[in-house]
């Protein structure tokens, strides 16, 4: 066997493409430079006219590898793009620890977020042309309950062929418990793989990324984790972005995007990428 044969072939996803020009910019930068080969789009961010659609695509044409995908959104601070979509708070969506919570506790309508989704999904097609080639969530809000019925009707329907981003990965028990966020979405996307795979949807096969953005972590060094063992066809979500005053005003997520981009874009990167046995080709 040859030595690329060998390569496992990972995806390395932007999440948020749409949040503000300046992430806009990062993830484009990282494209161009082959350090990502998937970013997935917020059709309800502030930064999606069609500039930001052409730039996109241009970038995307310099790096064929790249995959375009939706970042269904369905939590605070963004609005839905149906009428009459509920629950809301205010005219926002709500914030996802409230929405978890009203989808573990069975307070949600499938019907809302499965027509949400096929708007949103309807938004992307009528911006890039054509379906996208994968659909994930904003905050991970297609693993929880009932949002995820409707996730998947609506995906089902207008992107059957689309595959879907599930938040769990094969790891030794010790490892889930070291990382709480990690084991919630572990737990959380078990039933959304049944749920996924019931419809005929494919889904990455491992899924990494998931750390505490609170702290001014390593993040080389957590990226050497989140490759470690990670299957062929896995997915690793990365956040890059230029902080800006759009940026400041949605989310809290603001300088550890300038380190993620930072070292992405570095050649510390491209070394791991070889050390592991890992290509993004």
């Amino acid at each position: 066997m040859s030595a690329a044969a060998e390569l496992r072939r990972i995806w390395l996803c932007a999440d948020d493409y749409g949040i503000s020009p300046g992430v806009n910019r990062a993830i484009r930068d990282l494209i161009e430079r082959g350090r990502l080969n998937a970013t997935s789009v917020m059709m309800v961010g502030p930064a999606i006219e069609r500039g930001e659609v052409e730039a996109l695509q241009a970038s995307a044409k310099t790096n064929p590898r790249c995959a375009i995908g939706l970042h269904v959104t369905l939590s605070a601070p963004f609005r839905p793009l149906t009428m009459h979509f509920r629950p809301l708070d205010g005219d926002m969506f709500l914030p996802f620890p409230k929405l978890l919570r009203a989808g573990l506790t069975r307070r949600l309508d499938r019907e809302f977020f499965r027509n949400e989704v096929k708007v949103q999904l309807a938004a992307f097609a009528e911006a890039f042309g054509r379906v996208p080639d994968f659909i994930d969530g904003h905050q991970h809000v297609q693993l929880f309950p009932q949002v995820r019925d409707g996730f998947v009707d609506a995906v089902s329907e207008i992107a059957p062929k689309a595959w879907v981003r599930q938040g769990g990965r094969d790891l030794p028990l010790a490892q889930r418990l070291a990382s709480p966020k990690a084991l919630v979405l572990d737990i959380l996307s078990a039933q959304f793989r049944r749920r996924a795979g019931d419809a005929g949807l494919g889904f990455n096969p491992g899924f990494a990324g998931a750390y505490d953005f609170t702290r001014a972590a390593d993040f080389g060094e957590l990226m050497r984790q989140f490759l470690e063992g990670l299957p062929d066809g896995g997915l690793v979500m990365c956040h890059p972005g230029f902080v800006d005053d759009v940026l400041t005003g949605l989310d809290p997520m603001t300088d550890v995007r300038e380190r993620e981009h930072a070292y992405l874009a570095g050649d510390a990167f491209a070394r791991l990428l070889t050390d592991s046995g890992v290509t993004l080709g």
